[in-house]
């Protein structure tokens, strides 16, 4: 019986567990911190051992192969032992896949991937289609492809599930865009995670797809230097393309093959320069697996925001409160500043990864009035900002309540108060949901 070992007690972890148990390996869960309760009640359930608190070398280096939850750095000395020894080192998402023959809509990027994803999701749904949603999001894929049976599987990948796939292989993968993120896990070398990004497409065959934003300068200078034999779907607000999708005045047209269709930008319940791309690049997808053009249009219409990305709280005293917890780069909170009208108090800190703050400099100029800091370093936000909104503007809070409070105070009636961070949440939160939560707890106390 081959031994099989999962780093990390999360919902990737967990999931792969599950699965390593189904399929009859000798399994072993290892999570150097805490396991969550619902977590540790599905591994026993299960019958998986695990341990939580520490790694026992002796339990995992004896391993014939380790799945590696995606938050574990390959550089954590555990990993780097097993490597040096030659074990190999997959994610739940490579590992998942070997036992999945459902087709797969697979979506990275640096921004606009979740909304993305579970647009796409939606759109099938609502076409009658069996399609589980996971990877980056919601249910792990591994647990779904252990305990349930789709045709379709729509999985938000990130870069860091990326890492460590190798044969993994969607029918149809999309990037967003790519713009600087998560640099401090790839040396502060924006070309290792813009390669990291494109192990999407590696493995992928005539007949499979690649949607993509032809007007991202990152994506396409590297699609200059590649080569890639698969159908190429290009979209964009710019120019007219060949097949995929492009703006036309008021209106997206989406081609693929022989079918054109058209959707006006007033049937997207989503608004926001940002979401037409969002849009284009799920109305292909939906095109791509048959979804038909009166079922994509009714299901765009209907399509509710997702938690934590740009989604209206609540408005107290004339002041509208936005939950943009999602946005945790400098790009996300571009677009979030982008498409604001009123005066705003921005929310924005947390764990810096190596941003660069200026590209937004005009926005703020132009759109905030006052910068609330939510983190415990914010000595880089100030010295971005304070030559623009000026320092007695920009107020330090360690808590989602202290922030929100202090946003209160500085914003008017008519003012949005925008939670848009520009930042990981680990310093102070469990993770950006946790983040995004406690910021919408706090404006229903005030």
């Amino acid at each position: 019986m081959s031994r099989l070992v999962v780093l990390g007690g999360a919902e990737s972890g967990v999931g792969a567990a599950v699965l390593a148990k189904v399929k009859g390996f000798d399994v072993f869960l290892s999570d150097n911190g805490k396991i969550g309760e619902e977590y540790a009640r599905t591994l026993k359930e299960w019958d998986i051992p695990f341990e939580q608190g520490a790694h026992t070398p002796s339990l995992i280096l004896n391993a014939d192969e380790v799945v590696k939850s995606p938050g574990i750095p390959s550089t954590a000395p555990l990993v780097k032992q097993l490597a040096a020894q030659g074990t190999h080192i997959i994610s739940e998402i490579e590992f998942a896949s070997r036992y999945d023959s459902a087709k797969k809509i697979c979506i990275t990027g640096s921004n606009g991937k979740t909304t993305t994803t579970t647009l796409i999701h939606y759109l099938l749904t609502q076409a009658g289609l069996n399609a589980g949603l996971g990877g980056n999001i919601g249910k792990s894929y591994a647990m779904q492809v252990a305990t349930e049976k789709h045709d379709y599987y729509v999985l938000e990948i990130s870069s860091f599930q990326l890492d460590d796939t190798y044969d993994f292989r969607p029918d149809v993968a999309i990037i967003t865009n790519i713009t600087p993120d998560h640099l401090d896990r790839y040396g502060y070398d924006l070309s290792n995670y813009v390669r990291a990004k494109f192990k999407i497409t590696r493995n992928l065959r005539p007949e499979d797809c690649f949607i993509f934003d032809s007007d991202d300068a990152i994506t396409v200078d590297h699609l200059s230097k590649i080569v890639l034999h698969c159908k190429m779907l290009p979209y964009s607000q710019e120019k007219k393309v060949d097949q995929g999708a492009w703006l036309d005045g008021n209106r997206i047209i989406v081609r693929y093959e022989q079918s054109e269709s058209e959707i006006y930008l007033r049937e997207l319940a989503l608004g926001g320069r940002h979401n037409i791309y969002n849009s284009m690049a799920a109305a292909i997808a939906a095109k791509v697996v048959g979804v038909e053009d009166d079922k994509i249009r009714s299901a765009f219409s209907s399509f509710s925001p997702i938690e934590h990305r740009l989604e209206p709280v609540l408005s107290v005293k004339d002041v509208m409160y936005i939950n943009d917890s999602k946005a945790t780069n400098v790009d996300s909170a571009w677009y979030a500043l982008d498409c604001q009208t009123k005066p705003v108090v921005w929310i924005v800190g947390g764990k810096d990864k190596g941003n660069d703050y200026s590209v937004l400099n005009e926005l703020v100029k132009e759109k905030v009035k006052a910068i609330v800091c939510l983190g415990v370093d914010n000595s880089k936000i100030h010295a971005a900002f304070k030559d623009i909104v000026g320092e007695d503007k920009i107020v330090d809070t360690d808590s989602a309540w202290e922030a929100v409070k202090v946003s209160s105070m500085l914003a008017s009636a008519g003012d949005v108060v925008l939670l848009s961070p520009c930042c990981a949440s680990f310093d102070l939160f469990e993770n950006y949901e946790d983040r995004g939560r406690q910021f919408k707890e706090a404006v229903r106390k005030l």
